[in-house]
């Protein structure tokens, strides 16, 4: 059930750059070290749907209905390239502020809930993933499944909160310098632009 593997295995997976890490460190570095916890707690409940549908079997069927899964997944992409649009612009949630604020902290957490919801390969992922740490012949797969489910969700936030605080503390160092946050922005774009397209690419 939890064991060290088990708990290496995610740290390692839930540390590797992707999407939500992306999108924490760039709200730490334009927003402040609030906004970044707000966007790893919205990043971390994009997982639930992901893992819910995994745990009732949904995900095998998403992965079964090639239509299904396209559609799910040209949705996440025309979502990367509307948060690349809005890296690279600075607007909405994306907007370098010199001042740490609350304002949009309810489209920080949705932004980062549609980062996660819309990529169907986390759902396979979950499929594939969570099974294994599974004793065999227990009396309630299901509810073993949530506990490692939940505990994967749990590192996520705590390692996303690490990498969104690091990228606020650094913000004081470079919130006085407009080129050098522009020229972020415009990195955090490209990186998004680049997760959409192996997004398409990658079956």
């Amino acid at each position: 059930m939890i064991t060290l593997d088990y708990l290496i295995t995610s740290l390692i997976i839930v540390a590797l750059p992707g999407t939500g890490v992306i999108y924490t460190l760039a709200l730490g570095l334009g927003r402040g070290m609030k906004a970044s916890i707000w966007a790893a707690f919205g990043c971390t409940l994009g997982i639930v749907p992901h893992m819910a549908a995994s745990i009732l079997g949904l995900a095998a069927l998403l992965h079964a209905s090639a239509v299904a899964f396209e559609i799910v997944r040209y949705l996440g992409v025309a979502w990367l390239l509307y948060m690349a649009w809005g890296m690279w612009f600075g607007t909405g949630a994306m907007k370098v502020t010199a001042n740490e604020t609350k304002t949009g902290t309810a489209k920080i957490i949705r932004d980062g809930i549609l980062l996660n919801l819309l990529n169907p390969k986390l759902s396979v992922f979950f499929l594939a993933f969570l099974p294994q740490f599974v004793r065999a012949n227990t009396p309630d797969t299901t509810w073993e499944m949530t506990l490692l489910g939940l505990i994967f969700m749990a590192m996520t936030f705590g390692v996303f909160v690490i990498y969104g605080c690091f990228a606020g503390a650094l913000r004081s160092h470079i919130i006085e310098r407009p080129k050098v946050m522009n020229w972020i922005g415009k990195g955090f774009a490209g990186a998004f632009v680049a997760m959409g397209a192996k997004l398409v690419l990658t079956a």
